[in-house]
């Protein structure tokens, strides 16, 4: 082989044998000495090797990549890149020195000399190999990826040849028992040294006292163990943490820290005013009330904890196994699985009950779906470990990567008997995946507890805050610095009085001896900063405990939120976020289980032409008389109730009917098993299951298969078709074939797929394609899931010749997919069109309505899904997040639109022009009409890896990688800040394909570069990361368990209860937190800044104005109950007023109702008010003297206070909206509580007996039985009453209408029209497609191989069958069939 040179010019080793260790060389994957054995290709341990798929996906599913000429098999393709919206597979930025094909083999250590060994290695394949960063998610750690030269991928198969020229029982999985070489930069390569990833986690079987050795460096010189126990804690606290970190986390408030303050200043007697213990008991409460809610909180997280591990499970104790607890599970335990049990850990499948060890799993708790997906085990370890003693001598090692949070790649080698033996993510079972259809399988624990995919990707707990807190913290602060600023120029005229004093009265000087005007100045400063912290009372902060209390009850007793089918109420869980719920701006929603009910329904359908399904004809109920007989009591439901197509198909006098229906029960790759007296179907996709649940409720019943055979049903009579081939789905391909021989003998091929693909490969087209294609167009305005369904027949010389063909390509070992699918596009060909089926995906009740209002209101929705992207696609029209008249931006799109916001941006850097701005790229598309759907593949490489590549001219921040990481890191923002500019500008965003890790941070992204208020709702375990970041997290008490309930602050049992739980809960609640502050700080300005007053007419002394038990009792009875019933009661309009206008919901989001403006109006509100009342009897008092008062001080005193009090609760009277018999009582108590204490505060027999107490002798008495000082109070009432009165007549005057009279207004208009399913502009032909474009590939590769069925012994020539046979039907019905026809 000749030499060849990379891309940075340095010359390729001709031989591969050099990749080989030498006997000296250390390998990193075990003992190598045996490479001198057969390399033939016909090694025993052949069946071990897995598909060679790069793994630098780490959010989609693993990809195949290409194969090398050289090594077929190996795989070197570069990772995929997210530009032009595909997986592109060109070279990105070459650099020497990435030694891929060892990597690739499992080889690792020094090679042909050291490090100059491994970059000859790298080039000894004829390509080049690139270093791609991974994701911050990945730990920024390096995919190995590269480019061969025009090979094929390995197929997935258990029983693939080995790889010409490598180690024996090497496999050649991705990236297997590569060690961290440090590489050196070719010249000029933009990179400098890279690392390739470490596989430093090895696993020992059965080897407990090895995990429990090995420790690890964390902090300093401290070490823990490396391999975590399986015992998870969620909670925050314990025992020991409890009270110090409750007590760091609730003096993160300002206002514990300015409270405990005021507390230390109060120890002082020189400058105390009051006692020090009278500030400390109400701030205890308010600690405790808090601390208690937390502790509840938390003990609530410990029963969740203690109830996960203490699940039993079964694990391998010397030879037996035992039944023990989840916490019991250590790293290299084996365990035993049984059928509907949890998975406790990630775990390596060893074997099972199933054929070739495959083991069927439903990852709802992970990923969303439902439906099953297959693991299989290695074939060594299936055929070796048979029994109890076996696995308890097995000691096999497993070399893997760290434990992260990459739930779709795993990486790694099992090293037993002397043989390597690649793993990856096809041989793992993830936790929190439940097993089905298996009924025992066995698995070695790699990652456990912390360590597991699943709890990597569960974020930690965050402690929440509402923007009303943050405001409030920082109002906190601005109150304090106006009060010490308040007190210093008190205590500075102070000095200046006391000095002018001394001076004007020299015979006092002996008084003043001790002292100076600079020292009485100090004295008075703390003692006007004690006084005047009332302003910031703690009693406020405890109402707002027991009004957001009281608040959540509310939503807790909401009728309208009660699913009474399931018995599940609205669960506010947390009660401190309720007037959050008033300012969401972004929904960040799962889909599956939330937005759907993940229940596929067949709905109608096309047969030559004619439509038949729901809303057609007479459908709504089966007629008596019709019973099928082929229906089972409890067996799956279908749907189908069109009576006329149940007619049609019991006449049976239509052939292309009867061709349409075969074609459902025959073409597909669904499992059944019998259990007794019914069939279950378990199907690679729910779409699957719909169309053969449809054909069975038909009549014709999918009863079983072998590897070679297909057994039915039709309308009674049992038939057998041979399977001569099974021409699989995939996504480039849209479609699946069946090549079958009927009873009679005739060979038929029947295909379903999109119509985009079956209806270009048609034999003809007449009339009867045209009202097909137009019931296409019809299904799909209706928002359902179409494919197209066709047969023909094939000639006996046509199919021996195309077998004879498909037996040469299948046995190939290069280009073996380009040569199928070349060979299935050869026979998929001239086909007649039977019909197009439509399935409807069924959404939760009320969502399309919910999330219409929620638009309305102004609050934008993103889907963020584990699904494909058309299936979301599909769902987002359904539930109307997408409209027909939108402007859909794909990857290719988004790619561009940022590009062309950086290059922009970066020359105008230059100049200090101003940025450009995202909208500026489209236009002629409103931003309102736009939305955006992109992959988690597309968001980690483009957010993630800290570069962002670009093939031809170069991308603009390509220099970053190799530039400072300060630089690269303001680069990285600004990436994030341009992608979130554009997706916030868009009306929806769907996100696919997204892990739970990934959800997460894209609600971070919004909060970071937004400041947005987010929501996130989800129902499974894969949303708990992302309900935890959000700022308010909701749970659907759905199908997949109670983790996402557990970790949410609030739970729903329907998602369309969110429109109440917002538009109604959320803006009362927001409207009565903001009048409840309002109000507050009103009422203590107005009061009590009369004191500031009083100080220039005092001396500057500090002295109150008021008495002491005034000052304490103010905020607790004489103003604390009309504010509470305003937090408590409060409402603008109505619940259906509502919801009828989503658009009052914005006022929230605006921070409309409090914000620094609305807190200075208030300030200069409180300030006139005080100054009003004390300057009006100020007046009145030093010329005018009534019958009985004498101008004392405890008069004046009372008649300031109670002109403040009437003025206050006036003022909350004309600013109450809503109206209750509790807001009325609360009003009178609290001027019934004033007289009453007053009294009871300043009798004469108080004062003789606590002289120093009660100091107000009879002051009250004397002051309100005196009509001149009633008049004084009424004075000061009008005039302060005055400045509102005004306000409302001006707005009267000007036309500015409240928001009830608006709403008045739009409500005598016309409604607006109910929101519809239906579509009113035809879609193209992509949306029809959306149920072909969303299916996944099947199980055909199973069935066709045999593994996924068991042998049965029927003495019939040791033929593959199933061991679970329908009702009535038996082997002999095999018969029918050609056992000598080969199955291609």
């Amino acid at each position: 082989m000749p030499a060849m040179r990379d891309h940075c010019g340095a010359q390729a080793q001709p031989s591969p044998s050099e990749l080989l260790p030498h006997p000296g060389g250390s390998g990193g994957t075990g003992d190598t000495s045996d490479t001198s054995g057969d390399t033939s290709g016909t090694s025993d341990t052949s069946g071990d090797t897995t598909d060679n798929s790069d793994t630098s996906d780490t959010s989609g599913d693993t990809s195949q990549s290409r194969g090398c000429p050289n090594l077929p098999g190996i795989s070197l393709a570069p990772p995929a890149l997210p530009w032009h919206g595909g997986r592109d597979t060109r070279a990105v930025s070459p650099c020497r020195g990435a030694s891929g094909a060892a990597a690739r083999l499992g080889l690792s250590g020094t090679m042909n000399g050291g490090r100059r060994g491994r970059r000859e290695a790298g080039r000894a394949q004829g390509g080049v190999a690139w270093a791609v960063p991974r994701s911050r998610v990945g730990q920024g750690r390096w995919q190995l990826g590269g480019q061969g030269g025009g090979g094929s991928p390995v197929p997935r198969s258990g029983r693939s040849a080995a790889l010409p020229g490598a180690v024996p029982g090497t496999g050649a999985g991705p990236g297997i028992g590569a060690s961290m070489a440090e590489q050196d930069p070719a010249p000029g390569c933009p990179r400098g040294k890279q690392q390739q990833p470490a596989f430093t986690w090895e696993v020992r079987a059965n080897d407990r006292s090895y995990h429990r050795q090995v420790r690890k460096k964390f902090a300093f010189c401290l070490s823990k163990r490396k391999y975590s126990g399986n015992a998870i804690r969620t909670a925050k606290y314990n025992l020991l943490t409890f009270l110090p970190l409750n007590l760091y986390e609730q003096f993160h408030r300002m206002a514990n820290v300015y409270f405990v303050f005021v507390i230390l200043l109060q120890t002082f007697p020189e400058i105390s005013t009051l006692p020090w213990y009278t500030l400390l008991f109400p701030l205890s409460c308010l600690l405790i009330i808090r601390g208690l809610r937390d502790l509840i909180d938390d003990i609530g997280r410990h029963r969740s904890d203690r109830s996960i591990n203490s699940r039993p499970c079964e694990i391998l104790a010397g030879s037996r196994f035992c039944w023990r607890q989840w916490r019991d599970i250590c790293v290299g335990d084996i365990v035993r699985l049984r059928k509907d049990s949890v998975v406790p850990a990630d775990l390596l499948l060893l074997c099972s009950s199933e054929p070739s060890s495959l083991c069927y799993v439903e990852t709802a708790d992970i990923d969303g779906e439902t439906n099953l997906k297959f693991r299989q085990a290695l074939l060594v370890t299936h055929q070796e470990l048979q029994s109890e003693e076996s696995m308890a001598a097995f000691d096999g090692r497993v070399r893997c990567e760290e434990p992260n949070s990459r739930l779709h790649t795993f990486t790694g080698t099992l090293r037993w008997r002397g043989r390597t033996h690649a793993l990856d993510g096809d041989r793992i079972l993830l936790r929190g995946c439940r097993v089905r259809n298996t009924a025992l399988c066995h698995g070695l624990v790699l990652y456990a507890g912390f360590d597991s995919k699943i709890m990597r990707n569960s974020g930690k707990i965050k402690r929440k805050k509402t923007k009303l807190d943050q405001l409030m913290d920082r109002l906190v602060i601005v109150i304090f610095l106006l009060l010490l600023a308040t007190s210093l120029g008190l205590a500075v005229a102070s000095g200046f009085w006391a000095r002018t004093f001394q001076e004007k009265h020299s015979y006092l000087a002996a008084l003043y001896q001790h002292t100076s005007p600079a020292h009485q100045a100090f004295l008075n400063f703390w003692g006007f900063t004690i006084i005047l912290s009332i302003i910031i009372p703690m009693s406020m902060y405890i109402t707002f405990e027991f009004i957001y209390l009281v608040n959540s009850c509310f939503i807790n007793w909401d009728l309208e939120m009660y699913y009474g089918a399931k018995d599940i109420p609205a669960e506010a869980r947390s009660t401190s976020l309720s007037d959050q719920l008033g300012q969401i701006q972004y929904i960040f929603s799962d889909k599956t289980g939330t937005l759907t009910q993940n229940i596929m329904s067949f709905k109608k359908c096309c047969v030559n032409g004619t439509i038949y399904g729901s809303g057609i004809g007479q459908e709504n109920k089966q007629p008596q008389g019709l019973g099928l007989s082929w229906e089972h009591p409890g067996e799956q439901k279908s749907g189908v109730c069109d009576v006329t197509l149940l007619e049609a198909a019991q006449r049976d006098n239509d052939p292309v009917l009867r061709e349409f229906l075969r074609l459902l029960a025959l073409c597909h790759t669904v499992m059944v098993e019998d259990r007794g007296d019914q069939l279950v179907y378990q199907a690679a996709s729910p779409d699957e299951e719909a169309l053969v649940l449809a054909a069975r409720s038909l009549g014709y019943v999918f009863l079983g298969r072998t590897q070679d055979s297909i057994t039915i049903r039709e309308l009674g009579r049992t038939r057998t078709y041979k399977l001569l081939a099974m021409l699989d789905f995939n996504s480039d391909r849209k479609r699946m074939s069946v090549l079958v021989r009927d009873p009679q003998g005739t060979i038929r091929l029947y295909t379903k797929g999109a119509d985009t693909v079956i209806l270009e490969r048609l034999r003809s087209r007449g009339p009867r394609e045209s009202l097909t294609e137009s019931a296409l167009d019809r299904f799909a305005e209706e928002t359902l899931r179409t494919l197209c369904v066709a047969s023909r027949e094939v000639s006996e010389a046509e199919f021996r010749t195309w077998g004879r063909r498909h037996r040469e390509a299948a046995a190939l070992l290069g280009d073996r997919a380009r040569e199928l699918d070349r060979l299935y596009e050869e026979m998929e060909q001239n086909l007649q069109l039977l019909g197009a089926t439509a399935i409807e995906d069924k959404l939760q009740d009320g969502v399309p309505e919910t999330i219409q209002l929620l638009k309305l209101g102004n609050i934008k929705v993103w889907v963020l899904t584990g699904d494909k992207q058309e299936t979301a696609m599909n769902i987002g029209y359904a539930c109307r997040l997408l409209t027909d008249d939108m402007e859909i931006l794909e990857e290719k799109e988004v790619s561009e639109i940022l590009q062309a916001y950086w290059e922009s941006n970066n020359n105008l850097s230059g100049h200090g022009d101003a940025p450009c701005s995202l909208s500026q790229q489209h236009p002629e598309t409103p931003c309102h009409k736009r939305a955006i759907i992109i992959s988690g593949d597309f968001l980690d490489r483009i957010l993630h890896t800290g570069e962002v590549l670009k093939e031809k001219k170069g991308w603009p921040w390509q220099w970053l990688c190799c530039g400072r990481a300060e630089a690269s890191q303001d680069q990285g923002a600004l990436v994030e800040k341009a992608f979130v500019d554009l997706a916030t500008s868009c009306q929806a965003v769907i996100c696919c394909r997204v892990t739970p890790k990934q959800k997460a941070l894209m609600v971070q992204l919004v909060k970071k570069h937004k400041k947005a208020v987010t929501l996130a709702i989800g129902d499974g375990a894969n949303d708990v990361n992302m309900i935890k970041t959000a700022d308010i997290g909701v749970g659907i008490s759905g199908l997949e368990g109670l983790q996402a309930v557990q970790c949410s602050d609030y739970a729903l049992a329907q998602f369309s209860f969110l429109q109440r739980l917002l538009l109604v809960h959320g803006r009362w609640n927001y409207l009565r937190i903001c009048k409840f502050l309002r109000c507050f700080f009103y009422k203590t300005f107005a009061g009590l800044l009369a004191q500031v007053w009083f100080a220039f007419h005092s001396g500057f002394t500090a002295q109150p104005l008021y008495e002491g038990w005034f000052l304490a009792l103010y905020n607790i009875f004489y103003t604390a109950y009309p504010v509470l019933s305003v937090g408590l009661f409060e409402q603008d309009v109505s619940a259906k007023k509502s919801l009828e206008f989503p658009e009052l919901y914005v006022v929230g989001q605006q921070d409309e109702l409090f914000n620094y403006r609305v807190f200075g109006v208030t300030l200069l509100h409180g300030v006139g008010t005080s100054l009003i009342s004390f300057y009006i009897t100020l007046w009145a008092f030093e010329d005018h003297v009534g019958t009985r008062v004498v101008g004392d001080y405890e008069s004046f005193s009372v008649t300031v206070a109670l002109s403040a009090l009437l003025s206050v609760l006036v003022e909350i009277v004309l600013d109450t909206q809503y109206w209750t018999v509790l807001s009325f009582l609360m009003v009178t108590a609290s001027l019934l509580l004033f007289c009453l204490f007053s009294f009871l505060t300043q009798t004469v027999d108080a004062y003789r007996i606590a002289p120093a107490i009660f100091r107000f002798p009879d002051a009250s008495w004397n002051a309100l039985t005196d009509p001149y000082v009633l008049l004084v109070v009424l004075l000061s009432l009008v005039v302060n009453t005055l400045p509102s009165l005004t306000v409302h007549a001006v707005r009267a005057t000007l036309g500015r209408a409240t928001t009830q009279q608006r709403i008045q207004r739009r409500a005598r208009r016309a409604p607006e029209p109910p929101v519809e399913l239906r579509s009113h502009v035809p879609r193209g032909s992509f949306r029809r497609s959306s149920y072909a474009f969303s299916h996944q590939q099947g199980y055909g590769g199973l069935i066709t191989r045999g593994d996924s069925l068991r042998v049965r012994d029927s003495g019939d020539s040791g033929r593959l069958a199933l061991t679970l046979w329908p009702p009535g039907w038996q082997p002999s019905s095999l018969g029918s069939a050609k056992p000598s026809e080969p199955l291609v």
